[in-house]
Protein backbone atom coordinates (compact mmCIF):
# COMPACT_ATOMS: atom_id res chain seq x y z
CA UNK A 1 0.00 0.00 0.00
CA UNK A 2 1.68 3.16 -1.16
CA UNK A 3 1.76 6.15 1.97
CA UNK A 4 -0.55 8.31 0.18
CA UNK A 5 -3.54 5.48 0.96
CA UNK A 6 -2.08 3.43 3.98
CA UNK A 7 -2.51 5.46 7.73
CA UNK A 8 0.17 7.59 8.26
CA UNK A 9 2.66 7.04 11.68
CA UNK A 10 2.91 10.73 11.85
CA UNK A 11 3.63 13.72 9.84
CA UNK A 12 6.74 13.66 7.36
CA UNK A 13 10.08 15.20 7.14
CA UNK A 14 10.22 16.95 4.15
CA UNK A 15 13.71 17.12 2.09
CA UNK A 16 13.99 19.47 -0.59
CA UNK A 17 17.35 18.46 -2.51
CA UNK A 18 18.50 21.68 -3.99
CA UNK A 19 21.80 21.08 -6.20
CA UNK A 20 24.13 23.75 -5.97
CA UNK A 21 23.96 26.18 -8.93
CA UNK A 22 25.92 26.03 -12.06
CA UNK A 23 29.77 26.30 -11.83
CA UNK A 24 32.63 26.19 -14.64
CA UNK A 25 32.87 22.31 -14.65
CA UNK A 26 28.89 22.17 -15.03
CA UNK A 27 29.62 24.29 -17.80
CA UNK A 28 32.21 22.04 -19.11
CA UNK A 29 30.19 18.79 -18.25
CA UNK A 30 33.27 17.93 -16.34
CA UNK A 31 33.89 15.75 -13.53
CA UNK A 32 33.51 17.82 -10.32
CA UNK A 33 33.85 15.87 -6.91
CA UNK A 34 35.89 16.87 -4.25
CA UNK A 35 37.65 19.76 -6.27
CA UNK A 36 36.72 22.75 -4.24
CA UNK A 37 35.19 25.41 -7.37
CA UNK A 38 32.34 28.15 -6.67
CA UNK A 39 29.64 29.20 -8.97
CA UNK A 40 29.25 31.39 -12.05
CA UNK A 41 27.64 34.65 -12.30
CA UNK A 42 24.68 32.10 -13.46
CA UNK A 43 24.78 29.89 -11.17
CA UNK A 44 25.04 32.77 -8.11
CA UNK A 45 21.72 34.05 -10.08
CA UNK A 46 20.29 30.66 -10.13
CA UNK A 47 21.13 30.10 -6.04
CA UNK A 48 19.39 33.48 -5.70
CA UNK A 49 16.13 32.30 -7.59
CA UNK A 50 15.77 28.84 -5.99
CA UNK A 51 16.24 31.09 -2.66
CA UNK A 52 13.19 32.73 -3.10
CA UNK A 53 10.93 29.83 -4.30
CA UNK A 54 12.27 28.43 -1.16
CA UNK A 55 11.71 31.09 1.36
CA UNK A 56 8.18 30.98 0.10
CA UNK A 57 7.46 27.76 0.66
CA UNK A 58 8.51 27.86 3.79
CA UNK A 59 11.09 25.99 5.63
CA UNK A 60 12.31 25.12 8.77
CA UNK A 61 16.38 24.31 8.46
CA UNK A 62 19.20 23.96 5.98
CA UNK A 63 21.68 21.48 5.89
CA UNK A 64 24.74 22.04 3.43
CA UNK A 65 27.49 19.56 1.53
CA UNK A 66 31.04 21.34 2.78
CA UNK A 67 31.85 22.11 -0.49
CA UNK A 68 32.10 25.50 -1.87
CA UNK A 69 29.19 25.36 -4.09
CA UNK A 70 27.34 23.82 -2.02
CA UNK A 71 27.33 26.22 0.73
CA UNK A 72 27.59 29.72 -1.47
CA UNK A 73 23.96 28.12 -2.61
CA UNK A 74 23.10 27.17 1.05
CA UNK A 75 23.91 31.11 2.09
CA UNK A 76 21.38 32.21 -0.53
CA UNK A 77 18.66 29.89 0.78
CA UNK A 78 19.50 31.23 4.27
CA UNK A 79 19.81 34.80 4.03
CA UNK A 80 16.32 34.93 2.07
CA UNK A 81 14.87 32.31 5.14
CA UNK A 82 15.56 35.26 7.32
CA UNK A 83 18.96 34.30 8.74
CA UNK A 84 18.54 30.72 8.74
CA UNK A 85 21.67 28.80 9.93
CA UNK A 86 23.17 26.34 7.56
CA UNK A 87 23.93 22.88 9.26
CA UNK A 88 27.14 21.26 7.24
CA UNK A 89 26.93 17.51 6.79
CA UNK A 90 29.89 15.83 5.05
CA UNK A 91 27.62 12.82 4.32
CA UNK A 92 26.45 15.42 1.49
CA UNK A 93 29.50 15.65 -0.25
CA UNK A 94 29.97 14.80 -4.12
CA UNK A 95 31.63 11.38 -4.70
CA UNK A 96 35.63 11.90 -4.82
CA UNK A 97 36.24 11.00 -8.67
CA UNK A 98 39.91 10.80 -7.50
CA UNK A 99 42.02 11.11 -11.24
CA UNK A 100 38.97 11.99 -13.13
CA UNK A 101 38.11 15.38 -11.00
CA UNK A 102 38.70 18.03 -13.80
CA UNK A 103 38.31 15.84 -16.41
CA UNK A 104 35.52 15.53 -19.52
CA UNK A 105 34.27 11.60 -19.80
CA UNK A 106 36.14 11.98 -23.16
CA UNK A 107 39.19 12.98 -21.38
CA UNK A 108 38.65 10.25 -18.91
CA UNK A 109 38.13 7.21 -21.41
CA UNK A 110 41.03 8.84 -23.55
CA UNK A 111 43.34 7.82 -20.50
CA UNK A 112 42.15 4.42 -19.78
CA UNK A 113 38.47 3.45 -21.18
CA UNK A 114 38.84 0.04 -19.66
CA UNK A 115 38.59 1.72 -16.23
CA UNK A 116 35.47 3.53 -17.45
CA UNK A 117 34.02 1.05 -18.68
CA UNK A 118 34.41 -0.67 -15.45
CA UNK A 119 32.99 2.16 -13.59
CA UNK A 120 30.27 1.74 -15.52
CA UNK A 121 29.53 -1.57 -15.42
CA UNK A 122 29.04 -1.55 -11.15
CA UNK A 123 28.46 0.65 -8.74
CA UNK A 124 31.19 -1.05 -6.53
CA UNK A 125 33.97 0.27 -8.93
CA UNK A 126 35.35 3.43 -7.70
CA UNK A 127 37.55 5.78 -10.46
CA UNK A 128 41.11 5.60 -10.06
CA UNK A 129 41.94 6.91 -6.55
CA UNK A 130 38.45 7.80 -5.88
CA UNK A 131 34.92 6.68 -4.36
CA UNK A 132 32.16 4.05 -5.72
CA UNK A 133 28.94 4.72 -5.78
CA UNK A 134 28.47 1.65 -2.90
CA UNK A 135 30.85 3.79 -0.69
CA UNK A 136 29.21 7.20 -1.60
CA UNK A 137 25.58 5.46 -1.13
CA UNK A 138 26.52 4.71 2.80
CA UNK A 139 27.63 8.18 4.01
CA UNK A 140 24.88 9.64 2.24
CA UNK A 141 22.27 7.46 3.90
CA UNK A 142 24.34 9.04 7.12
CA UNK A 143 23.69 11.62 6.36
CA UNK A 144 20.14 11.35 5.88
CA UNK A 145 19.85 9.16 8.85
CA UNK A 146 20.77 12.19 10.50
CA UNK A 147 18.74 15.14 9.22
CA UNK A 148 16.06 12.27 10.07
CA UNK A 149 16.51 12.49 13.72
CA UNK A 150 17.55 16.08 14.19
CA UNK A 151 14.47 17.22 12.52
CA UNK A 152 11.51 14.73 12.15
CA UNK A 153 8.75 16.08 11.15
CA UNK A 154 10.15 19.10 9.94
CA UNK A 155 10.98 20.90 6.10
CA UNK A 156 14.32 21.03 5.75
CA UNK A 157 16.54 22.20 2.72
CA UNK A 158 19.14 20.21 1.85
CA UNK A 159 22.05 21.53 -0.50
CA UNK A 160 24.35 18.68 -2.45
CA UNK A 161 25.39 17.41 -5.86
CA UNK A 162 24.31 15.28 -8.29
CA UNK A 163 25.17 11.29 -7.23
CA UNK A 164 23.95 11.99 -3.35
CA UNK A 165 20.64 13.78 -4.80
CA UNK A 166 20.25 10.53 -6.94
CA UNK A 167 21.18 8.25 -4.41
CA UNK A 168 18.31 9.44 -2.08
CA UNK A 169 16.25 9.39 -4.96
CA UNK A 170 16.84 5.72 -5.76
CA UNK A 171 16.50 4.90 -1.80
CA UNK A 172 13.18 7.03 -1.66
CA UNK A 173 11.53 5.08 -4.62
CA UNK A 174 13.03 1.71 -3.72
CA UNK A 175 15.45 1.39 -6.86
CA UNK A 176 18.71 -0.29 -7.25
CA UNK A 177 21.55 1.91 -7.29
CA UNK A 178 22.14 1.20 -10.48
CA UNK A 179 19.12 3.87 -11.01
CA UNK A 180 22.03 6.95 -10.82
CA UNK A 181 22.43 6.58 -14.18
CA UNK A 182 18.70 6.89 -15.26
CA UNK A 183 18.29 10.11 -14.08
CA UNK A 184 19.01 13.27 -15.09
CA UNK A 185 19.41 16.88 -12.39
CA UNK A 186 20.45 20.67 -13.53
CA UNK A 187 21.74 22.75 -11.62
CA UNK A 188 19.68 24.63 -9.18
CA UNK A 189 17.30 21.95 -9.56
CA UNK A 190 14.69 20.49 -6.97
CA UNK A 191 13.72 17.44 -6.12
CA UNK A 192 11.10 17.00 -3.16
CA UNK A 193 10.98 13.27 -0.72
CA UNK A 194 8.94 12.91 1.85
CA UNK A 195 10.32 10.75 5.22
CA UNK A 196 7.59 9.15 6.81
CA UNK A 197 8.60 8.02 10.22
CA UNK A 198 7.23 4.29 10.46
CA UNK A 199 9.26 3.86 7.14
CA UNK A 200 7.35 4.82 3.76
CA UNK A 201 8.70 7.53 1.29
CA UNK A 202 7.42 9.91 -1.59
CA UNK A 203 9.06 11.30 -4.08
CA UNK A 204 7.12 14.60 -4.54
CA UNK A 205 9.00 16.37 -7.46
CA UNK A 206 12.26 15.62 -9.66
CA UNK A 207 14.18 17.98 -11.34
CA UNK A 208 11.99 21.05 -10.85
CA UNK A 209 13.75 24.01 -12.58
CA UNK A 210 10.15 26.20 -12.45
CA UNK A 211 12.23 28.66 -10.57
CA UNK A 212 14.49 29.17 -13.57
CA UNK A 213 12.14 29.71 -15.77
Amino acid sequence: MTAAWRPLGGPPTVTLLLRHGQTPYSVDKRFAGRIDIGLTAEGEAQARAAAARLAKAGVDAIVSSPLSRARLTAQAVASAAGGLPVAVDEGFAETDFGDWDGLTFAEAAARSQPEVDAWLASTAVAPPGGESFVTVRSRVLAGLSRVLSAYPGQKVVVVSHVTPMKILLAEALGAPLEAVHRMFLDTACLCQIDWYPDGPSVVRSLNDTAHLS
